[in-house]
């Protein structure tokens, strides 16, 4: 059986797995390995204007500028009354944020990650892994390769599987569910763009009593629609599937009239997936580190989940690339920091909407 050596071993090539391959390929042997043939359709679509430091700090900022991704000038939100709130991106400092084309975004990453050095092997799925008998700290990993065998033997582990887990769980690390959230999502065309500009170049956020709605058009004419609820309520159920979703979406006097306004018309791809925050008690171990959706998952209301991913992987890549125990423990740190910062600005969010105290949705929120 064939037996690759490499430095660094990483289980995912998503935004967060990329991100740490791109930055420390150019110094280290990097092996990504990723399960699907190509980058499959994502409905994490944003990035923050602040990302826009980070791709910076990369050398990224300028090939992304040329990338057809669409600026969003304007968020409108209803949240804990029923007027409609804007906050236009010329009051943020950083400027405006984007909304992505994630195919191509992800594959983007993937291929600065191979040109700067990184091995990718598409189609791929961890069989096991195991500390190497003979080389202290070590570690040998079996891969499938399209039916194929592959050994491998690396220094370090890098899990970037995101909600998965994959190589902390195998290690017996629990990964903590804080909540239940659940997401329904569809994408369709926008066809009144030329009309109006400000509805193709905002987001728009809207809380009802069974959870919540966000819906933002998409580089190309497109949008996307999705509601936020619990796994375990009612509306989850009712809009598993997207005719449920539409007629739902239907019955709200302000998303509809936006959606109206901007000429959607809905298009054959749907979605029902997990979106709760997540957690792992364990974050690194002795040679491996977790990044991205891997290491903590956010709710997406709070629009952080992709500026996540790339901070991550660009925190685990400095932190790898002299790595000692002062370093892990830097890491470790970090991400606790953040951890903390986010837990309480979401407490905060979902504090400020009170309409629907008596809905069981809100009720779980307010009395975390």
């Amino acid at each position: 059986m064939r037996k690759l050596h490499v430095d660094v071993f990483v289980a995912g090539a998503g935004p967060a797995g990329s991100a740490f391959a791109l930055n420390l390929a150019p110094f280290q042997k990097v092996l990504m390995i990723e399960a699907q043939p190509q980058a499959s359709l994502r409905i994490g679509e944003s990035l923050p204007a602040a990302a826009g430091r980070l791709l910076a700090d990369m050398c990224l900022y300028e090939d992304f500028l040329q990338e057809p991704h669409q600026p969003t000038h304007l968020h409108v939100s209803s949240w804990g009354d029923a007027s409609l709130v804007e906050q236009d991106a010329m009051r943020n400092l950083d400027g405006h944020g984007w909304y992505l084309d994630r195919h191509r975004f992800d594959t983007w990453l993937q291929d600065v990650a191979q040109q700067r050095g990184a091995g990718l092997l598409k189609q791929t799925r961890l069989q096991s892994f195991q500390p190497a008998q003979d080389y202290p700290r070590h570690w040998d990993i079996q891969l499938d390769v399209q039916g194929k065998p592959l050994q491998v033997h690396a220094k370090m582990l890098i899990d970037a599987s995101g909600r998965k887990s994959l190589l902390a769980k195998r290690q017996g690390i629990a990964r903590k569910a804080l909540d239940k959230l659940v997401c329904s999502w569809t994408v369709g065309r926008d066809h009144g763009h030329s009309q109006n500009h400000n509805a193709a170049a905002s987001s728009l956020i809207i809380a009802e009593a069974g959870g919540w709605w966000y819906t933002s058009s998409l580089p190309g004419g497109g949008r996307m629609i999705a509601f936020y609820t619990d796994a375990d309520l009612p509306e989850a159920t009712a809009c598993s599937q997207q005719a449920g979703l539409l007629q739902r979406a239907a019955s709200n006097t302000q998303l509809s009239a936006h959606l109206q306004e901007s000429g959607f018309t809905p298009g054959s791809h749907h979605g029902y997936c997990a979106a709760h925050s997540a957690l792992l008690d364990q974050v690194a171990g002795p040679n491996w580190l977790a990044v991205g959706d891997a290491a903590l998952s956010f709710d997406p209301l709070s629009s952080q989940g992709m500026f996540n991913a790339l901070y991550t992987g660009l925190a685990a890549a400095e932190a790898v690339s002299h790595y000692d125990d002062a370093a892990q423990a830097a890491y470790v740190a970090e991400l606790a920091s953040i951890q903390n910062a986010y837990l309480n600005h979401l407490k905060v969010w979902y504090q400020q909407e009170q309409r629907w105290a008596d809905q069981i949705f809100w009720q779980r929120r307010h009395s975390t």
